[in-house]
């Protein structure tokens, strides 16, 4: 076979999942969700700005940032899963060539599959679904559970395990490139950033501006949940507070200071996601 007639390493890669999957075909009216915080920073300068001027969604690999943990380099733990998930079909591929991750929205939450990562989600479209391989759990866990959207066997799992609703998601690996013109059919974004340079960033997308019920906690019902994260977030959590609550502004605002730990501020953010979504989406 000539070189022009090889596999992409996307193609190896669905192709390799496919054989691991079972199950029937996915409802197409479900959605992959990117979950990410809007007010975060991509190479010094505003991860909405960095979309706009660029058009296209990044994955760790080359931004060199992330939600989760940050593992996306040769011999990393990210690098690692993917070798394991896929075959080794990116372990000579370009940065830029490797799959961006969300999560298969089968609850339908207004406020992504996986509010874990971020407030805000760009909604995909039902055709990117077609490029889009699956796994349950997370693939941190190392799961040995796959699913296409021809095979998706992984939501009578998702729905039979009793989770915390943080871990509540089927996460989605996506291959090839995320488009803003072409693959997203939304933004979505929680109301504290009306008004704000988040909304005006989102603004100059190349895609439609939703938004979803907001995030809102007060910090008498997080202090109701010191076990759930620990007191210590708890307490970091009631400092950063403005007037008697938190939402996801007011964490971004803390990240962006850096006189907190990352980490921290993390967890922060998980009792807001965790015990502040909106009223659709709690449980």
């Amino acid at each position: 076979m000539s070189a022009d007639h090889l596999p992409t390493p996307q193609q190896r890669a669905l192709g390799h999942v496919a054989g691991l999957s079972s199950g029937p075909a996915v409802d197409p009216a479900l959605r992959v969700t990117l979950n990410f915080h809007p007010d975060r920073a991509v190479r010094g300068g505003p991860l909405l700005e960095a979309l706009a001027e660029t058009g296209v969604y990044l994955s760790q690999f080359v931004t060199g940032t992330s939600n989760g943990g940050l593992t996306a380099h040769p011999g990393g733990d990210r690098w690692r899963w993917e070798s394991r998930i896929f075959d080794g079909a990116y372990d000579g591929a370009a940065a830029s060539e490797r799959p961006v991750y969300g999560a298969l929205n089968f609850r339908r939450k207004a406020v992504g599959g996986a509010p874990r990562f971020g407030s805000a989600h760009l909604r995909l479209t039902a055709a990117t679904l077609e490029r889009t391989t699956f796994c349950y759990p997370d693939s941190f866990l190392e799961p040995s559970d796959f699913g296409t959207a021809d095979r998706m066997g992984l939501i009578a799992l998702a729905l039979a395990d009793r989770q915390d609703a943080l871990d509540d998601y089927i996460e989605a690996q996506v291959h090839g490139p995320v488009r803003l013109d072409r693959d997203v059919e939304a933004l979505v974004l929680d109301p504290c950033y009306r008004g704000t340079p988040v909304e005006a960033a989102a603004g100059r997308l190349p895609c439609p501006v939703e938004w979803h019920d907001g995030f809102r906690l007060t910090v008498e019902e997080l202090r109701r949940h010191p076990a759930y994260r620990g007191p210590e977030f708890v307490e970091l959590g009631a400092r950063i507070a403005v007037g008697g609550g938190l939402d996801p502004r007011i964490v971004g605002a803390a990240a962006d200071t850096g006189g907190h730990d990352p980490q921290a501020v993390k967890r922060v953010w998980h009792y807001l996601a965790r015990f502040g979504a909106p009223a659709d989406t709690a449980s």
